[in-house]
């Protein structure tokens, strides 16, 4: 097995769930002291720096009174987590009689923000990163109570997690229109920075439908140089109507994200979260996507010129599946995408993406060039299976679940799929398969995800041999 680089740093710098607060009262130990006002200050005379409250007649514009309506609908989340400590002397009889208050476990306590968007019903919207892997989830509003938090769902590929608390007098903030958001537009981002409760910071919008970013999973973001730093994750970005456009997710940094704002914030659209939402209260707390079932390859500058096409953008499809949307609509490979429903697409990547972003019977209108002639189709997306039984591939595999990769390995360069589960005793555990294990390449033929795997197997090598990467190291598998 030959090691591989990490792919921890790919998302470090960016996605940074919730903050922990260990340490807050040694910055709150030395608070300012007011300066004493003159015994006679002159009656009507603005202090120095300070702004006059209206200019010939008119007040200055102020955004207190739209976050007076707002903040209370903008709350602390923290979570617990109790992880178990591995100490390599805990099962050693001699040392335990010893030490018999050695701890076993450790609770793990962090902070992020969220919002809430239905006052009746108690649906609070967050990061999934920020309640992933919770023991316990509590929330605290802004008037000081602190509730218990039910799970209602997430979506690790597009970061939102959905959770609900019971209590009277809550105040939501309206889902507006994200769509309607142009570059320039005032933003205003409210959430807890550093366990800050209630920090509200202003900006624009400095560009929308950002993708591309590494590590970040399914990408659609909002980006905008209000101030978004660690402990901010799930908090909400409003427009000056009050109208929720955007949860906060990510700031980029180069230095990584405790070292601070650098006006590189990302949001995820409100009408993307409205849409997992709705999933998520549909389908039992998970999404279900969409495939319009076909393998493509970004298109190169050879490329390009062999197929006779003069701009060298685009996905080139290489594979399409059978009975899938893609075949249904009479795309063939050797096809070029360039747009779908009017968005550019640059990259195999860029497709696989706004794919993902479409709910399952969508169709979309898919922009072509086929032998260096503009075509449009429209497809639609047929709903593709969370996981497979490797049983219904090949009885070698037999125990084991096999599932898509996550969407921020897949971001990050990676693809294939990932071992889901492995039953204890089963085929597949006596072959070594464990689950997590990402399998990169087989005997079978090549496969980018889950249902070009499935489409590898229709026919069965005598000899099945799996690349996995378990880890940060790589070996081949031969399974019998």
């Amino acid at each position: 097995m030959r090691p591989l680089p990490t792919l921890i740093a790919l998302a470090a710098a960016a996605a940074f769930g919730g903050f922990a607060a260990t340490g807050l009262n040694a910055l709150l130990e030395q608070p300012a002291q007011a300066a004493p006002a003159p015994a006679h200050a002159p009656a009507l005379v603005p202090a120095i720096g300070s702004l006059p409250a209206a200019v010939n007649g008119q007040p200055l514009p102020s955004l207190a009174p739209m976050l007076q309506k707002v903040m209370p609908a903008v709350v602390s989340v923290n979570t617990k987590q109790v992880v178990r400590v591995r100490n390599p002397f805990a099962n050693d009889p001699f040392f335990r009689r010893m030490f018999p208050n050695i701890p076993q476990e450790r609770i793990n306590e962090s902070l992020g923000s969220g919002v809430i968007i239905d006052a009746v019903n108690g649906y609070v919207l967050t990061n999934h990163h920020v309640i992933e892997n919770a023991d316990d989830v509590s929330v605290t509003l802004a008037d000081g109570r602190t509730l218990k938090a039910e799970f209602r769902g997430s979506d690790a590929d597009t970061d939102v997690a959905l959770i609900q608390i019971r209590a009277d007098n809550l105040t939501a903030v309206p889902l507006a229109d994200s769509g309607a958001l142009n570059v320039g537009d005032f933003v205003v981002a409210i959430g807890n920075p550093f366990g800050l409760s209630q920090t509200v910071t202003s900006g624009i919008v400095s560009a929308v439908g950002r993708s591309g970013i590494r590590g970040l999973g399914l990408q659609n973001f909002i980006q905008t140089d209000a101030s978004i730093n660690p402990g901010n994750s799930g908090g909400a970005l409003v427009n000056l109507q009050g109208q929720l456009v955007g949860i906060n997710t990510a700031s980029l940094n180069p230095q990584g994200s405790m070292a601070g704002n650098i006006g590189l914030g990302l949001a995820i659209p409100s009408n993307l979260a409205r849409d997992v939402v709705n999933q998520l209260l549909k389908n039992n707390g998970v999404v279900i996507r969409g495939t319009l079932g076909l393998e493509s390859q970004t298109l190169t500058a050879d490329l390009a010129k062999g197929l006779g096409i003069s701009e060298t953008r685009g996905a080139l499809i290489t594979r399409i599946y059978a009975g899938s949307g893609a075949a249904a609509a009479g795309l063939k490979a050797g096809d070029v995408v360039v747009a779908a429903n009017g968005q550019r697409i640059d990259s195999a990547e860029a497709l696989h993406n706004y794919e993902g972003l479409q709910p399952v019977g969508n169709a979309i209108a898919l922009e072509l060039r086929r032998d260096g002639k503009p075509l449009t189709l429209r497809a639609a997306l047929k709903a593709q299976p969370g996981a497979v039984a490797g049983a219904s591939l090949d009885p070698r595999l037999t125990g084991a679940s096999f599932a898509d990769l996550p969407e921020a390995l897949r971001s990050a360069g990676l693809s294939g799929v990932l071992v889901k589960d492995v039953a204890r005793g089963s085929r597949a555990a006596q072959n070594q398969l464990q689950p997590d294990d990402v399998v990169l390449g087989a005997t079978t033929g090549e496969f980018t995800d889950l249902a070009g795997f499935q489409a590898s197997f229709a026919r069965k090598p005598p000899q099945l041999v799996l690349q996995i990467m378990r880890g940060n190291a790589r070996g081949n598998l031969l399974v019998q």
